[in-house]
């Protein structure tokens, strides 16, 4: 509603007219299954094993750049990436499993997830970041809306006051990394994403008091020095 609200009316018929058309269907179709893979993984698997597994993406990202956009990535580029997994490795400390359909549906969720950036460059060459907003957005009220009547809860106060938050701030994320997307090569912002361990760790802390071990600040310094390192070249 809110990048309605700033697109305009008139932003609607260009999804379906413009020349990123089928590009923006497919973006907004892999958004979907990654959101549903992850989520499904999710039940099964700890969360260290989940996040060291779905930061794979950005590793995606810069393979597909190379073929997908014809980027040139160079030596420091493919370094800093490298650094920065191998930190998320350390600090997640992930446990052996042998469950495969969740580390599977993990592999699929970060690899479609890597496809719809390198898709942001090509769609933002010829649409607004609202247009991209609009189209997966799109979708999402679409199969969600289907899926609905069989799943219903209906949820007190405080969780809608939760899912309002969350989709605020899911919104403005979005609408960043788009834009983030859009004015950089993929592979120049796809190891940044790698700060998300950061947060997810540090809001573990606010708000559940998880006090993360040595390994896990060893392996926070690794992702800093790669994202710092990348800043540094670029």
């Amino acid at each position: 509603v809110i990048a309605l609200m700033i697109a305009g009316p008139r932003s609607v018929p260009s999804i379906f007219t413009g020349p990123s058309r089928n590009a923006l269907l497919i973006r907004s179709a892999l958004i979907l299954a990654a959101w549903i893979s992850y989520f499904t993984a999710a039940k099964s698997l700890h969360l260290a094993e989940l996040v060291t597994i779905y930061f794979s993406t950005p590793i995606f990202v810069i393979l597909m750049s190379v073929f997908a956009l014809k980027e040139t990535v160079g030596a420091a580029r493919w370094a800093t990436t490298l650094i920065g997994f191998i930190g998320v490795m350390i600090a997640a400390n992930p446990s052996g499993t042998t469950e495969i359909l969740p580390i599977f549906l993990t592999l699929i969720a970060a690899f479609c997830w890597a496809w719809t950036n390198i898709l942001v460059r090509m769609i933002s060459r010829t649409e607004t970041t609202m247009t991209l907003m609009i189209a997966s957005n799109g979708l999402f009220i679409v199969a969600c809306g289907i899926m609905l009547p069989f799943i219903w809860v209906t949820p007190d106060l405080f969780s809608i006051g939760l899912m309002i938050a969350l989709g605020g701030v899911g919104g403005l994320g979005q609408y960043f990394l788009f834009e983030g997307y859009r004015l950089a090569p993929a592979s120049a912002v796809a190891p940044f994403e790698y700060v998300t361990l950061v947060w997810a760790f540090a809001w573990g802390y606010l708000i559940w008091h998880d006090w993360p071990a040595e390994h896990v600040f060893f392996g926070a310094g690794l992702i800093l020095l790669s994202g710092l390192g990348l800043l540094y070249v670029e």
